[in-house]
């Protein structure tokens, strides 16, 4: 079949990017974007300068197959670059996101009390996130729990810098994704954009605990961490199928340090913690998540919830050089859930997202 495009039809318009044509082409031959021109594409896409019809033809093509790592890492870079980013005085290499892709089967909102338990032990962390298709995202849970996610930077610059954590709503950090997102809500389906949330922290974290919805993107993502010269993360995907820790079966993925690449093995036993039925840590509702939540950071729950938070904060301060091994980590982050310093920096969160501003 002939996939090439008549030269005249795209030259009729000067002012036509040349890499949307040069990759389209390049993608209906079977081939793969280079870093170089994924950057041009998706600066050409974030920019305005190509139509929906032609954002929509080279979205589609990438969701046939696995996005290499050149073309995730040049994509997130762009996104990066047309961030709307939090000040701060913390330095950026030592902050740790714990975000995800979403997709996979859901739990509860695990990575977001990881974020508020890490921050208990020392980590400064810039939980990126958004609401969610199911109603039970980071920003509803949090919303919930009476956060105001809706906190200007200042205000996130402020929680970060005064006691360790700050939630960053995405729809408010990265506006030039205006262009794509008709594009991408009449697609319906995954693109690559649903992997580059997690990889454009606008904070620009250096360190990251991400979970996948599928196995298949661990390698490439590895690879884009790896290009995108993070200081320590790991990327990881459940054996039953959670872009979380489980408490339900083995965790695989890797961990990206200093430049090179190493698996990532870890699973309940390890840390004392018993295998459960999965159903025992699934929220169905909004207010069941909220509830979990709560009871994690509270103390009270002190069940198979409490400990897929705690091995999901415990792999965080490892990640951030607070703990020796995923062990002393989850073992910190016992003291801390128990202690009630996680339970008191939420508290902080929540009356300084709101200070200034009246509470509804």
């Amino acid at each position: 079949m002939n996939t090439s495009f008549p030269p005249a039809e795209f030259d009729e318009n000067p002012d036509r990017p040349i890499s949307i044509r040069t990759a389209t082409e390049k993608l209906l031959a079977g081939g793969t974007l280079s870093y170089e021109l994924t950057c041009q594409v998706f600066e050409s896409m974030m920019t305005g300068r190509v139509d929906h019809a032609e954002i929509g033809a080279l979205l589609g093509i990438l969701a046939t197959r696995v996005p290499t790592g050149d073309e995730i890492a040049g994509a997130a870079a762009i996104m990066r670059k047309h961030v709307r980013l939090v000040q701060t005085s913390v330095d950026r290499r030592s902050i740790l996101d714990t975000a995800g892709t979403g997709g996979a089967p859901k739990t509860f909102n695990v990575s977001t009390a990881a974020a508020i338990v890490a921050a208990a032990g020392g980590a400064y962390v810039a939980k990126h996130g958004n609401k969610s298709r199911t109603g039970r995202g980071s920003a509803e849970v949090l919303e919930g729990l009476g956060v105001n996610i809706q906190a200007p930077l200042e205000v996130q610059t402020r929680c970060l810098n005064d006691f360790g954590v700050c939630f960053c709503f995405a729809p408010n950090h990265h506006p030039a994704t205006k262009h794509v997102m008709p594009v991408r809500k009449a697609l319906g389906f995954p693109t690559i954009f649903n992997l580059l949330g997690p990889l454009t922290n606008p904070v620009q974290a250096g360190r990251q605990l991400m979970g996948v919805y599928g196995e298949q993107f661990l390698s490439p993502v590895a690879e884009a961490f790896q290009e995108l010269d993070t200081v320590h993360s790991i990327v990881m995907h459940s054996e039953d199928g959670l872009d979380e820790i489980s408490i339900s079966a083995a965790t695989r993925g890797y961990e990206i340090s200093g430049g090179k690449i190493s698996t990532f093995y870890c699973e309940p036993e390890q840390f004392g913690f018993a295998r459960v039925d999965r159903s025992l840590v699934t929220a169905t509702t909004l207010s069941e998540s909220i509830q979990m939540v709560q009871n994690v950071l509270s103390g009270k729950e002190v069940g198979p919830a409490r400990d897929m938070v705690l091995m999901s904060s415990g792999v965080s301060l490892y990640l951030c050089g607070l703990a020796d091994s995923l062990e002393d980590g989850v073992n910190q982050a016992k003291d801390l859930v128990g202690g009630g310093r996680a339970q008191r920096v939420l508290e902080k969160l929540i009356a300084s997202t709101w200070l200034n501003k009246e509470k509804k």
